[in-house]
This record gives structure tokens, C-alpha cells and sequence, in this order.
């Protein structure tokens, strides 16, 4: 028998709180695509095996076009029609125009121009780790550590004025954090829209070093411009930020592993690999087909909505040996944390450099780094954050 769903899960065990939700799982065991009851009534499906998830990522027929997202997973949007995405943000889109705004990117993100930015990263981090030292010994991770590094590296790269980060990095946070009431969610998202707008024209009367400095002597608009910065902004910070936060947690309920990776430093891009797996902080991104495509076994009819859960395929147990168990030398690699196909994230690598430098720079720095309150007191984001993490995470450490 078809086997059907018609709530998806998104609550997390108490003390839990890395693996998706129970129900989640058991759904998977059923099969790695079910058919899922959207919310107002439209038949779609729910993927929640690896291979089908990376083969739906891979295949065209499978649209990310913002104006065909009108089922919502949890949300019931009625009769509404849903606009075209905004110029420049191509997450949302199709070929021709994902490749129009992302081409130009590429050449800004390789693994080489990245590694250049080690140095400055390695410092970023530095100067958080010194301040948290002088501060202590007790800190919140997440505004201490997690936060800054990618806030600072993303504003950086953008050309963010420093003494505009404050304010920026603020409105930032209510529009990603899941939090916020809809008109101070929608306060912030206009107010960063309208900063973008006002970087972007300051570039042209005085551009200096950073990426959209680069995109100048391009033909893309300024409006086209403002909507590739808040892609990289809402891409490069908000999920950085929470693997970095959630990473240390993980590690620091895990004390087998964090030791390994203390006793062997050379263990930290397999660190990385994996913690990126086991967390999976992007927990799902959702897909329309563009005509009948066979999927599994059953047939994706053209116009379907299909969610694609990230979280139980990257801890599917045909994919993974002891899905569920975080394994710092696990070889079994190849996740999905960053997705696949022509949407995979564009800014992979320079997630990779900030977790490589700032992980192992703050358990070195703080060898008896413990957590400050009980685990099961530690504040997760609201599942209505497109990101998982922590809101917050207590430490102390030995003076």
C-alpha cells in the first residue's frame, strides 16, 4: 500500500537535538518517496531517500522557478500568486537566467581565491577567540564566535562599510532567524533591501576591493546587483553561523570525537565532511516538475510540488554506514549538506575555509571548553527558521 503523509515533522527529540525528527526518520523507512498532502489540498511529494534526493537535484525537469512554489510544506497559501523571483536572485530560477547571475560569480568563489582568503580568516577568528578570553571564562558561543566570523568575512567580501555591520548583521538576523513577527520580519528584509540598494550605488561613484566592485564593468543592473548580494549575504552568513555553533555542540556532547580531533589536527577536513552530514542545518528545499517524470517508481506528474528532505538523506542508511553516529573518519563521504547539480551552493568553499580555521582555532585556544548549562537547556532556533542551529550556546572554559 502507497504510503501517504500528511503533516511533515519538524520537531526534534528532547536531547536530540542533531537528528531530524523521529517521524521523519520512520517516514524514510517506508520507502524513499511518499506521496505528502500539502495543506490546502494539492497532491504532491515527499523525498527522503539519498539517491532519489540527488537525482531530482540533478534532472531539469525538476523546476526551482519562485513563481511555481505556491504549496508551502506547513503553510496553506490559499489562491495566492506567487511573483517571479526579484532580479539577480538566482536560487530561485532556471536556466538561462540562474547561469546569467551565477557565471559571473564563479571566478569569485574558486577553491584558489578562496584559500586566499585563509590568512584573513585565521585573523578574524583570532581577534573573537582574544576578546572571548579577556571576557571570560564564560561566553554565548554563538554571539562571542559563531556570528562574527562569517558576518565579518560576507560583509568584507560584499564591501560593507565597517561601521555599517552593526545594524546590517541585526536586520539580517530577524529576517533568517525564524523569530520575528511578520511586520518586523518585514521591517528588516525592506530596511536590508534598501542597504543593498544604497551599497550598490555608492560602488559606482567609489568601488572598491570586493565582489560587487567586480561586477561593475558587467551588464547587470543595480537592481540586478542588489539581489545577487542578498543571495550571497542570506547563503554565506545565516548557514556558516549555525554550523559553526551547532558543530562545537555536537562536538562537545560527542568527547570521544572532539579528542580525536584535538590529538589530530590533520582529522579537520574530514571533521568538517562530517559534521556537515550529521547536522545538515538546511534542512529541506522543495522542487516543481515540469512534466511526468517517472521518480522511485511512481510517477511525478507535471505541476507536482516535491519536498526534498536534506536531513534524511544525508542519514539514509543505505547511503551511510551508522547514519545516526558522528564518525570524524567516516570515508563514506559524498553528502548533500550543499546540495548537488547546478544549484549546489555556490560559497561550499568558503564555508570549508571558516570551519577549518575557526573549529579547530577555539578548542586549541581552549582546551577545558565545556558547556555552561545542561544540553537539554541549550535554546534551539524555531523550526520555522529555514536554517537549524542554536539561539544561543552557554561555555566556560578554565581560566
Amino acid at each position: 500500500m502507497e504510503h501517504t503523509v500528511t503533516t511533515l515533522p519538524t520537531a526534534r527529540q528532547p536531547g536530540c537535538p542533531f537528528d531530524p525528527p523521529k517521524e521523519l526518520i520512520e517516514i524514510r523507512e517506508h520507502g524513499p518517496i511518499s506521496r505528502y498532502l500539502f495543506p490546502g489540498g494539492h497532491q504532491g511529494w515527499l523525498v527522503t531517500g539519498y539517491d532519489l534526493v540527488r537525482s531530482v537535484l540533478a534532472d531539469r525537469r525538476f523546476s526551482s522557478r519562485k513563481e511555481l512554489m505556491r504549496h508551502h510544506p506547513l503553510i496553506d497559501y490559499g489562491d495566492i500568486e506567487v511573483p517571479p523571483a526579484p532580479p539577480g536572485e538566482f536560487l530561485l530560477m532556471d536556466e538561462p537566467q540562474h547561469s546569467r547571475y551565477r557565471k559571473p560569480l564563479v571566478g569569485r568563489f574558486t577553491v584558489r581565491r578562496i584559500r586566499l582568503l585563509t590568512e584573513r580568516i585565521e585573523q578574524i577568528t583570532a581577534d573573537h577567540l582574544d576578546a572571548m578570553e579577556r571576557s571570560g571564562p564564560t561566553a554565548d558561543l554563538v554571539t562571542a564566535f559563531a556570528k562574527p566570523i562569517p558576518s565579518i568575512v560576507i560583509c568584507e567580501l560584499l564591501g560593507v562599510p565597517y561601521e555599517d555591520r552593526g545594524s546590517f548583521q541585526e536586520n539580517i538576523d530577524k529576517f533568517l532567524g525564524g523569530e520575528a513577527g511578520e511586520e518586523e520580519l518585514i521591517a528588516a528584509y525592506v530596511a536590508t533591501q534598501q542597504y543593498l540598494e544604497e551599497l550598490v550605488a555608492a560602488k559606482r561613484v567609489n568601488p572598491t576591493d570586493d565582489v560587487l566592485s567586480d561586477l561593475l564593468d558587467s551588464d547587470l543592473t543595480d537592481e540586478e546587483l542588489k539581489g545577487m548580494a542578498l543571495i550571497l549575504l542570506s547563503a554565506g552568513y545565516d548557514t556558516t553561523a549555525n554550523m559553526l555553533a551547532l558543530g562545537t555542540f555536537a562536538l562537545l556532547r560527542n568527547p570521544e570525537q572532539l579528542a580525536a580531533l584535538r590529538a589530530e589536527p590533520a582529522l579537520v577536513d574530514g571533521a568538517v565532511e562530517e559534521l556537515l552530514r550529521y547536522l545538515t542545518v538546511v534542512k529541506q528545499l522543495v522542487r516543481v516538475a515540469l512534466e511526468d517524470v517517472e521518480l522511485g517508481g511512481r510517477t511525478v506528474k507535471a505541476g507536482s510540488t516535491v519536498i526534498l528532505s536534506y536531513n534524511t538523506a544525508n542519514r539514509d542508511p543505505e547511503r551511510f554506514a551508522d547514519p545516526h553516529v558522528l564518525d570524524l573518519r567516516r570515508q563514506d563521504g559524498g553528502h548533500l549538506a550543499f546540495g548537488h547539480g547546478v544549484h549546489q551552493c555556490l560559497g561550499q568553499q568558503l564555508a570549508r575555509v571558516e570551519m577549518r580555521v575557526a573549529l579547530p582555532a577555539l578548542l586549541t585556544r581552549f582546551p577545558t571548553l565545556r558547556l555552561a548549562v545542561p544540553a537539554e537547556e541549550v535554546a534551539l532556533r524555531p523550526e520555522s527558521a529555514d536554517v537549524f542551529g542554536v539561539k544561543s550556546l552557554p561555555v566556560t572554559w578554565d581560566a
